[in-house]
């Protein structure tokens, strides 16, 4: 029996730069050839494998496209390695500056799989103080957080990472103190609660959907950090208005709970932000589809 045929370099290429630039023009642009030339290499490919690697016109992977992604950057990537040199030195390292509560919450859950799915990369996280259209240096890979869903950031190329809803909460404590509320929506109600304040979720998203007629408070507690705001209604300093797939945690556990049944789409989205040529490197490729998919 014959050997199977050995797949194509130049079809795993193209497979790779099309599912990373989602565009055979800039596929052709990156490997110095043309669009259709792509598109044949492509098609040779699903061929041979006979599996379709795309499922929609926009180049999106098919659930077999996505898992064998996965084996040919890491099969790139080892043959970037040259034999006989240290080990550490065919490994890379990949630079993501995250906000501290999205990374413990949201990101590090999830890490363990990224690190079995990728084990020769070295994730150095660099986290840093969240603030509205956050720009961090340094970094290959950063998490902004800012108006969406669409960005409005010329200096970068990005992709929307996700959305949240906030509600109203404090914790069991405080609600005895200060309490009963009903719903929260009302201004009387808002008017009689210690509101903690935060720039990076003020209160007007909530005023503006229940159609309660105060300015945006200015006295009270106030932190730069989603996780301290929420640490600090734990401890009993009032009111706070939670991100709720972000704190999650908080109310699972009953540390906080919420004034209302009602939630709010929040108008801050978080998206991962990069500069032009970054995702040439498959590894940083390789970490925005994976925390895309994680998080949906």
């Amino acid at each position: 029996m014959a050997a199977p045929r050995p797949t194509s370099m130049p079809g795993l290429l193209a497979f790779e730069a099309l599912a990373r630039l989602r565009s055979v023009t800039l596929a052709g642009e990156e490997l110095c050839v043309t669009p259709s030339a792509i598109s044949h290499r492509i098609r040779q490919l699903e061929a041979q494998l006979g599996v379709a690697l795309f499922s929609r016109g926009d180049f999106t992977l098919s659930p077999e496209g996505a898992a064998y992604l996965q084996r040919v950057r890491e099969a790139l990537n080892l043959l970037q390695q040259v034999p006989g040199r240290r080990s550490a030195q065919g490994r890379s390292p990949l630079r993501v500056a995250v906000t501290p509560t999205f990374s413990r919450q949201l990101l590090l859950p999830r890490l363990a799989s990224f690190r079995h799915a990728y084990p020769e990369i070295d994730l150095v996280l660099q986290v840093a103080v969240p603030a509205l259209n956050m720009r961090t240096e340094d970094v290959d890979i950063e998490l902004r957080f800012g108006p969406g869903p669409v960005a409005p950031y010329t200096d970068c190329e990005w992709v929307h990472l996700c959305g949240d809803a906030v509600a109203p909460v404090c914790s069991p404590d405080y609600l005895r103190e200060a309490g009963p509320f009903d719903a929260f929506d009302t201004a009387a109600e808002v008017s009689r609660a210690s509101l903690i304040l935060s720039p990076l979720e003020p209160w007007r998203t909530w005023f503006t959907a229940c159609g309660i007629a105060l300015d945006e408070p200015v006295a009270g507690s106030q932190f730069n950090d989603i996780g301290l705001v929420l640490d600090a209604a734990v401890a009993g300093f009032g009111v706070a208005l939670m991100r709720l797939q972000l704190g999650a945690a908080w109310l699972d556990s009953g540390r906080l709970v919420r004034l209302s049944p009602r939630s709010v789409p929040s108008p801050h989205h978080y998206f991962l932000c990069w500069r032009p040529g970054t995702l040439e490197r498959w590894q940083c490729a390789a970490f925005v589809d994976w925390l895309r998919k994680s998080l949906t």
